[in-house]
């Protein structure tokens, strides 16, 4: 017998040797295979081509559908034709149709009774409704970010197809995401979106292994306008499950489709995924969230604790220790807000001092406190740099070389100090707060929108901090 060169003798033998046929009054085609994985296997990389064959020997067209038998002989039950799946490949060669390894984009399978569910709300679709781009703080460490996500809520599948955000565990990976799928869930009423983490993906996966319901499996994630996976990472080493999430990327980027996902690291950086999904996650944006500033992280407690339903009055100070301590990420910096507001409202006062308010977080601020760097380093090595005296960042003089380098410096010492802004600006020559600010925020801008000045100004904090 001919043998198409995709399959090979001994995955002929393996895969569709004990594969029967029955054929019933009804237009259907069974398939008895004899066990799930086999099921599995030729559903997903020969359902196309067995569905063309068989519509071609039966004289038109037929649904298939597969029943586990464990004892499935390559002939049928109850008197129908014998044999009949080998006649049919074997046909197939002959009429010089060769079986390709990729699934069709539609098939002829027969879906089990029950249906999948088209989400209609936020809680169907996965989404929490909190989740939103009015409450996402943007700082330095996100803009561009959540631009790029506002702009695919925008216009689904047409750019920035498909986006990937990387970063840390609590930088706000999922409340982009998340973001994204409600403007689009809420503007778009016929959108169907859907939200899952890669886990529930291969829950999902498994179970519709065991209880042979792939159809209803593959239209609940590949029946939609919007795909969200996050962490993905999760898929490493799980082969069958990146073999089945590389078939259902395809279907839904090749009928422009938004997919969006997010991983603590970036494609490159996920070792043992396949290479082919690699490079499928990076066809489109990927974009890095970083860890957030001061600047951010006290937004960010201030638009938290607006959110807090009687919320306690908080002091100043209380804010601005918590942002400078709790550095790392943002669910951090939300729970020890919250452990405060809780303090306040059993104990009637908020902490005394610093040592009191660090004796109630002592498990959730940075234990070692950032090196105490001191103004003077900051200018001498900025100066140096620039090729300027630190008496040109401290004097009156405005030519643009060394107001960028004043900029800098200002910039630096807002992040590498605990000193008040008010403070800052004496030591830059009596300026005030509003020129610091001012100078932050310039250079905040052309850290997020020019990678060449970000790695300058990051490798001027690493000799300060060398020393």
């Amino acid at each position: 017998m001919l043998l198409p060169v995709k399959i090979g003798e001994e995955n002929f033998e393996r895969w569709f040797s004990n594969v029967g046929v029955e054929a019933t009054d009804d237009g259907k085609v069974i398939l008895t295979v004899p066990n799930p994985i086999h099921h599995l296997w030729i559903e997903s990389n020969y359902a196309g081509p067995l569905s063309e064959v068989i519509d071609i020997a039966s004289g038109g067209p037929r649904h298939i559908e597969f029943r586990i038998h464990a004892n499935a002989p390559a002939a049928a039950a109850n008197g129908k034709p014998a044999a009949l799946a080998l006649p049919l490949v074997d046909a197939a060669v002959r009429g010089g149709r060769q079986m390709s390894r990729e699934p069709a984009a539609s098939t002829a399978l027969i879906a089990p009774a029950d249906e999948v569910r088209v989400p209609r709300t936020l809680a169907e679709a996965g989404l929490n409704t909190k989740y939103s781009f009015d409450n996402f703080v943007v700082g330095a460490n996100s803009q561009y970010s959540a631009a790029v996500a506002k702009a695919v809520a925008e216009k689904p599948g047409r750019i920035y197809n498909p986006l990937f955000f990387y970063g840390g565990t609590g930088l706000g990976k999922t409340h982009l995401m998340q973001a994204i799928g409600r403007e689009i869930l809420l503007s778009k009423k016929k959108a169907v979106v859907r939200y899952v983490t890669s886990e529930q993906f291969t829950n999902d996966f498994v179970e519709a292994i065991r209880g042979q319901t792939l159809p209803v499996f593959r239209r609940k994630y590949r029946k939609v306008d919007v795909l969200l996976i996050d962490d993905v990472h999760f898929f490493v080493g799980k082969d069958s499950t990146q073999e089945e999430f590389f078939h259902t990327f395809n279907e839904l980027f090749n009928n422009s489709k938004q997919i969006v996902l997010a991983s603590d690291r970036s494609p490159g950086e996920l070792k043992n995924l396949e290479q082919r999904l690699v490079s499928r996650f990076e066809w489109g944006l990927t974009t890095q969230i970083q860890n957030p500033d001061f600047e951010t992280r006290a937004a960010i407690l201030r638009r938290k604790l607006g959110d807090l339903e009687d919320a306690p009055p908080m002091e100043p100070w209380i804010l601005e220790f918590v942002a400078q301590r709790v550095r790392s990420n943002v669910r951090k910096l939300e729970g020890a807000l919250a452990r405060v507001a809780a303090h306040v409202s059993l104990e009637g006062s908020a902490p005394a001092n610093e040592a009191a308010l660090e004796a109630l977080l002592h498990d959730v601020v940075d234990q070692e406190p950032a090196k105490t760097v001191s103004v003077d380093a900051i200018q001498r090595m900025v100066a140096t740099h620039y090729d300027l005296r630190v008496a040109d960042l401290t004097g009156p003089r405005r030519p643009s070389n060394i107001a960028l380098a004043r900029q800098v410096a200002m910039y630096l010492t807002r992040h590498m100090t605990r000193l008040p802004l008010t403070q800052i600006g004496e030591e830059f020559g009596g300026r005030d707060h509003g020129t610091v600010i001012h100078a932050c925020k310039v250079i905040s801008g052309r850290m997020v929108a020019e990678g060449e000045f970000r790695k300058l100004v990051e490798g001027l904090i690493a000799k300060i901090v060398e020393g």
